[in-house]
């Protein structure tokens, strides 16, 4: 303790006249810097070495709970050899609100998700009779066929499926679902 002491009093008490003198007194641990911390880069290999680690010290310190490898996207229910393409849809929740909601907020009822009662969902099916619409409807998963469309769709909140009902719409040649939804804290959340 004593030598670090004297060491570092007498490092702060001689003054620098250049910077030759410096380098010719300064011990060669003095002229250690912060990148001279760790292993040396021989230790380590070449920068491939090390953009390896790095890679793989990246790969396996991410939050994913899953590899997109181990996810096969609607598997039960789609079909991945049909070609016909996806229509264009919309999911929409919806509550019922009224004046003692808006005006005083009596009911416990916010705009989040978790006070929706339904679900909305709106298909565009252009060049469509109602006639050729088959609909098929699980409690977390949607199944709409056309002669020119197919829709797998994945809800995003469980409903009840016989209870929902449908409307086409030629004019606008638009399909429109709307399904209840089920979830278990319901009797709480819309009380």
């Amino acid at each position: 303790m004593a030598v670090k002491t004297s060491a570092l009093s007498a490092l702060l008490s001689e003054p620098a006249d250049s910077d030759e003198e410096d380098s010719q007194t300064v011990s060669p641990v003095a002229r250690m810097g912060p990148g001279h911390i760790g292993a040396p880069a021989s230790a380590l290999g070449t920068a491939k070495r090390v953009d390896q680690v790095n890679s793989a010290y990246i790969k396996n310190n991410t939050k994913d709970i899953w590899s997109m490898e181990e996810v096969s996207e609607g598997a039960p229910f789609e079909d991945l050899t049909d070609p016909r393409p996806q229509p264009e849809y919309e999911i929409i929740l919806k509550q019922s609100v009224g004046t003692e909601d808006l005006f005083l907020g009596l009911s416990r009822k916010d705009p989040s998700s978790m006070c929706c009662e339904s679900m909305l969902v709106k298909v565009k099916l252009p060049d469509t009779k109602l006639s050729d619409i088959v609909l098929d409807v699980k409690e977390t998963f949607l199944d709409l066929r056309t002669p020119k469309h197919k829709l797998a769709l994945h809800l995003p909140h469980p409903v009840h499926s016989e209870e929902g009902t449908a409307r086409f719409t030629p004019e606008r040649a638009e399909l429109e679902v709307t399904l209840p939804m089920n979830r278990p804290l319901d009797c709480i959340n819309l009380a």
